[in-house]
């Protein structure tokens, strides 16, 4: 195959740094036509998010419809979806289509502390969408919401949280460790009946860290059909990730947490 197709089911973000325009941007820098349905309007930059207009969950449908009956879809990300009506049209055409490699962002509060998942549908994401997506990445906090516990507290309770995830249906887990005040960023990978694969990477002294969860969880659905496992593409989309966090500097965009630097492999 000569090219490949794939999809970002998410929210905007005018700023450019996460939500859809992230994914494409990170699709683009690894080798994949990107493509997009908008499940949110969100009025947002890198100091917070001001307000969210949701698109009806029947016009999702409709785009998801139109588009995957046309276009061979290769990869999907999944990132904010708002509400339960969202989760369903969502999981309603992952029904319908069955594209492969689904990647789940359980995306739920922004960088900013706004909240982007509203707290009564954390139970539909549990039933509707984990045991629909080939890979799931929450962060600690998210992974913690999803289990109605604490946020881990080290690499071990980690562990213990993801497969907890896979007992809830999940096939595989990358849970990030990048909430814990440790020297390094430790991403575990957790799949059922086989031994946790550590991915660690030094962290970036920088502030500009919006978009970090888009784009790493886009990067894994750029990759996963072109390379061999799951584990393959995890690391190469964190360690282009680690290069977007060290050359985030060079980017100029806000006031508040800049953007990563999705392109630095070019300029």
């Amino acid at each position: 195959m000569s090219s490949f197709n794939i999809l970002s089911i998410a929210g905007t973000d005018p700023s450019g740094g996460a939500g859809i325009q992230a994914d494409l941007k990170a699709f683009s820098a690894l080798g994949g036509y990107g493509m997009s349905v908008v499940t949110a309007l969100v009025a947002q930059t890198t100091t917070g998010v001001a307000e969210v207009h949701r698109v009806p969950p029947e016009f999702i449908t409709r785009q998801l419809d139109v588009l995957l009956d046309d276009v061979r879809t290769d990869a999907v990300k999944i990132g904010m979806l708002a509400d339960t009506g969202v989760i369903d049209a969502v999981a309603g055409a992952l029904d319908a289509h069955r594209p492969p490699n689904v990647v789940l962002d359980p995306v739920m509060v922004a960088k900013s502390g706004d909240r982007l998942l509203a707290a009564d549908a954390i139970g539909a994401v549990r039933a509707r969408l984990l045991p629909r997506a080939d890979l799931i990445t929450p962060n600690l906090p998210e992974a913690a919401e999803l289990l109605g516990v604490k946020e881990a507290a080290d690499t071990a309770e980690m562990e213990h949280q993801a497969r907890g995830l896979l007992d809830l249906g999940a096939r595989r887990v990358l849970i990030k460790g990048g909430h814990l005040d440790t020297a390094e960023s430790t991403d575990l990978l957790v799949e059922p009946g086989r031994p946790a694969v550590p991915f660690t990477a030094p962290r970036v002294a920088t502030k500009n860290t919006h978009g970090t969860g888009c784009t790493l969880s886009s990067a894994i659905a750029a990759l996963l059909p072109q390379r061999d496992g799951c584990a393959a593409a995890v690391r190469e989309a964190k360690e282009y990730l680690t290069e977007a966090l060290r050359r985030a500097d060079d980017l100029e965009v806000g006031a508040g947490k800049g953007p990563v630097h999705h392109f630095h492999a070019w300029w």
